[in-house]
């Protein structure tokens, strides 16, 4: 597959895009802002593909195209205002899901938060974070995407362990982002992932035996 990975110089994108070339099992494509975030990834042998997400819809298209699958690590980061996180986690999202669709690209992995779609357990000091992942989310439910939507819990910068549980509801957690990285990898290809949702915690089960494959 040729994949697109959008928000490729975020924390988990980037984990993502040099582990997906370490496997050499899929082309891998490095969605980014600035020149210089280019430059390095291709001294990493990484294509870059330069794109905003607040470009227009016609624009993220013309970047989508040729991709068989797209994810989304994009975010606004904790250091940014209440407009950056309506305009990159939700109105960015949405926006590249229409261009996937104008694309022809069916397959759409989206990394959003842990219990985004139960409002009764957001994080009230971050609600406008959580409130963008899940109208982002239940767009993306509304497409003819073939999508997978990843729910994490709380991220720690740990090496990877490789077991991992999910499910459509679990209790609080954390999992490393190697980890999560890992587990996008692996639900590519796997139908068994298509339109569903999942929250994901560090636990007992390899992440090769975790979706039924």
């Amino acid at each position: 597959m040729n994949v697109l990975v959008i928000g490729a110089n975020g924390q988990i994108g980037s984990r993502l895009i040099r582990l997906l070339a370490h496997e050499g099992k899929h082309q891998v494509k490095a969605m980014v802002r600035k020149q210089e975030q280019g430059d390095q990834l291709r001294a990493e042998g990484i294509e870059p593909v330069f794109a905003n997400l607040e470009d227009r819809v016609d624009v993220l298209v013309e970047a989508i195209k040729g991709s068989d699958a797209i994810v989304f690590a994009a975010g606004s980061g904790g250091s940014t205002g209440l407009d950056k996180t309506l305009l990159i986690d939700l109105d960015g999202a949405v926006k590249t899901m229409e261009a996937a669709e104008k694309a022809g690209v069916k397959r759409y992995v989206i990394v959003s938060a842990m219990q985004a779609h139960n409002r009764d357990n957001w994080s009230e000091a971050i609600k406008p974070y959580y409130a963008a992942k899940h109208y982002a989310d239940r767009m993306l439910e509304t497409t003819g995407l073939d999508y997978t939507i990843v729910r994490p819990g709380g991220l720690k910068n740990d090496p990877g362990t490789g077991r991992i549980s999910a499910a459509e509801n679990l209790e609080p957690g954390s999992i490393p982002r190697d980890d999560v990285a890992a587990v996008i990898a692996e639900v590519l290809e796997d139908r068994n992932t298509y339109r569903r949702a999942f929250d994901l915690i560090s636990g007992d089960t390899p992440i090769s035996e975790a979706f039924g494959s």
